[in-house]
């Protein structure tokens, strides 16, 4: 499943922006039906010309979506159940919903290939792709009543970050997971997730801001091997 509302206000279209040769979201139409398993790539989108531009380059769009489930507010949990409720009702179970976000162009094959297989290999365990923290939270603040506090209490500021256990971060790349599991916890994130490591900087961006965009077309326009 693709989600790609159609309206981004720090990018306006950017999910059907040009990046190098293509719109933005055919980058992750291209990848995935490149994936042997695959039933379907479904994209939920209230804007007919995203929708035009999916269905030209083989995805299933069977509907619009609705106006309540495109707003700023609109969950990715409920955008998810209203299209797995759906297309298992009109098309039988499935054995996982694999979410992409078309924001993360730069997915390698053996990136979701190596998620797909640590899912079914943990017993449909719930997988989530995460990349390496710029920063350690031990070494964030935040202010309160103009007072630096840190995230992390305890006195390990002066400890290296080097020192410290790896962190991670969600990038946005990667959430496969049952549906059972979905409904019942209505959300992605659980304590008994596995995480898709993914080193590199470049397949593990995640275009939200300009600045993004600008690095995005620099890669894009360098016709890197992704």
């Amino acid at each position: 499943m693709i989600t790609a509302r159609g309206g981004s206000k720090r990018i306006p279209g950017k999910n059907i922006k040009q990046l190098g040769d293509k719109p933005l979201i055919v980058w992750t139409l291209d990848i995935i039906q490149k994936i042997p398993g695959i039933s379907n790539v479904l994209v939920s989108t209230d804007d007919v010309g995203i929708k035009d531009i999916c269905i030209e380059n083989g995805a299933l769009v069977p509907w619009l979506r609705p106006a309540n489930l495109a707003t700023d507010s609109t969950s990715s949990v409920d955008t998810a159940l209203h299209a797995l409720d759906w297309y298992e009702t009109v098309h039988g179970r499935i054995d996982g919903l694999l979410l992409l976000q078309p924001t993360s162009p730069f997915r390698k094959i053996k990136t979701l290939l190596k998620g797909i297989n640590l899912y079914f290999e943990n017993n449909q365990r719930t997988v989530i792709g995460v990349s390496p923290t710029e920063k350690h939270p031990q070494h964030c603040f935040y202010i309160q009543d103009s007072t630096l506090k840190p995230f992390i209490s305890g006195k390990k500021f002066e400890i290296r970050s080097q020192d410290l256990p790896p962190s991670y971060s969600l990038n946005g790349a990667f959430y496969l997971i049952n549906p059972e599991t979905l409904r019942n916890d209505l959300s992605f994130i659980s304590e008994n997730m596995l995480p898709l490591i993914i080193d590199d900087p470049v397949e593990s961006l995640d275009i939200d801001t300009e600045w993004d965009w600008k690095i995005a077309e620099l890669f894009a326009r360098s016709n890197r091997n992704v």
